[in-house]
């Protein structure tokens, strides 16, 4: 519910959203479940081309996403290479070589094929350092699948490492996709059935889920974990193998383990926190928001829109749909000002600088992603478990003590949460 103060003196239309979206809020019935689940059983995929005709807009809105344009084939898309590839002296190769561009935002890496199987080059462009480095999962202290694979990167096949969430429809045994990229399919299923007959009842949609399912269409390829079953068929996963919408992820996926206070590893900070890129699933279900039932598309349209990680609004206009001055939800000050200690409208006074600090690896330098714990990281914590704190990450010539000692002067931050003693203010 919107972050009123006083519902009953709101003067806009916002009530009147909120009456209109609650109507939408009827779940499917027992019946409709069941139809659902008989349609996308004996449905199959038909590319997300065939739902521009219904649904031209979406498609359109979706076409420039980083959904739809995680693998990129350079001889269909000659702007796909991002770098001069004649400034690459790390590991020379041509265009020719290069199957797939993988990547766009980050960092940018180049699969070649061979046979049936598609390998990455042992290169990859920073796009945001504007360099050529090595590629190279090191066989050790790294991703869990690396000892189970020889170290050349020629032997190691994208189709168990990365396809199954770069794809719609990945068949492990023929090592065919029904669409590469992260399609309309992906989400709402085989969609042969509603292509021919378009009602609800045929076609998935996440919106209509509870929230563990819901979410969990995300969380497949947005966590790191493993299989459940793992080799399969002499093959180790790094995707849930087998699940598709509509199912439990649960039952096909474990999200990688931690346990609180154990030093910082290439997953977790000590506090659970995730430490590297693709963990924001990790991170989302230990938070509040989860527990309260919040989902990934309440903030994300994956659909695509013109906010930075395709939110619904910029950031900090979202977080006060639900959060605002004096709301039971918090914060509980009169402005936001207050709550902060920044000038509104400064960075500082950005929702996610405090609650989701850029602290999350995507593994080339200066490249850093927003924690989804949606917890504020104290700087009692980097004291004690060396996490960063959103403080002392921005202010850099300062240091924790300096940051709790001036936090210890604001009236409305509990000492508890702080991490100190009030007998020693």
């Amino acid at each position: 519910m919107p972050a009123w103060g006083n519902p009953h003196q709101v003067q806009n239309d916002d009530s009147w959203k909120l009456v209109l979206y609650i109507r939408s809020l009827r779940p499917l019935t027992k019946q409709e479940h069941l139809q659902q689940a008989q349609a996308s059983a004996s449905a199959h995929y038909v590319g997300s081309q065939a739902c521009e005709k219904c649904h031209a807009e979406i498609y359109e809105h979706w076409q420039k996403t980083p959904m739809a344009n995680t693998i990129r084939d350079p001889s269909r898309h000659p702007d796909a290479i991002i770098p001069d590839l004649a400034t690459n002296n790390v590991y020379k190769f041509s265009k020719d070589q290069v199957a797939f561009v993988y990547g766009r935002i980050w960092k940018q890496r180049y699969f070649t094929k061979v046979g049936d199987d598609y390998f990455p080059l042992p290169v990859q462009w920073e796009v945001v350092n504007k360099k050529w480095s090595k590629y190279q999962v090191p066989p050790t202290e790294g991703d869990w699948w690396a000892p189970f694979y020889p170290g050349d990167n020629m032997h190691r096949p994208t189709g168990p490492l990365c396809d199954g969430c770069h794809s719609v429809g990945y068949d492990i045994r023929t090592k065919q996709v029904a669409e590469w990229n992260v399609g309309c399919e992906r989400c709402h299923g085989p969609g042969s059935e509603h292509l021919a007959h378009p009602t609800r009842d045929n076609t998935l949609n996440p919106a209509h889920m509870n929230y563990v399912e819901a979410s969990d269409t995300c969380i497949q390829c947005h966590s790191q974990g493993q299989p459940l079953s793992n080799p399969i068929e002499g093959k180790y996963y790094d995707w849930p193998v087998d699940y598709h919408v509509g199912l439990k992820l649960a039952d096909y996926w474990t999200l990688e383990d931690h346990t609180l206070g154990e030093p910082e590893n290439f997953f977790y900070f000590p506090d659970g926190t995730a430490h590297k890129n693709r963990m924001q699933g990790n991170d989302f279900v230990q938070s509040v928001m989860y527990r309260r039932g919040v989902t990934c598309f309440d903030c994300h349209d994956v659909h695509g829109t013109s906010n930075y990680a395709e939110l619904r609004k910029p950031a900090s206009a979202l977080c006060l749909d639900c959060h605002g001055p004096s709301s039971p939800n918090g914060p509980r000050t009169a402005t936001i000002e207050e709550h902060t200690h920044h000038k509104e409208g400064s960075a500082g006074s950005q929702c996610i600088a405090c609650h989701m600090p850029a602290i999350e690896t995507e593994g080339p330098a200066n490249t850093m992603v927003h924690a989804h714990t949606f917890r504020f990281i104290t700087p009692a914590m980097t004291e004690k478990y060396n996490i960063p704190n959103p403080c002392t990450s921005s202010h850099t010539d300062k240091t924790s003590a300096w940051a709790n000692n001036a936090m210890r002067r604001w009236n409305e931050s509990s000492p508890w949460r702080l991490g100190q003693n009030p007998a020693s203010n």
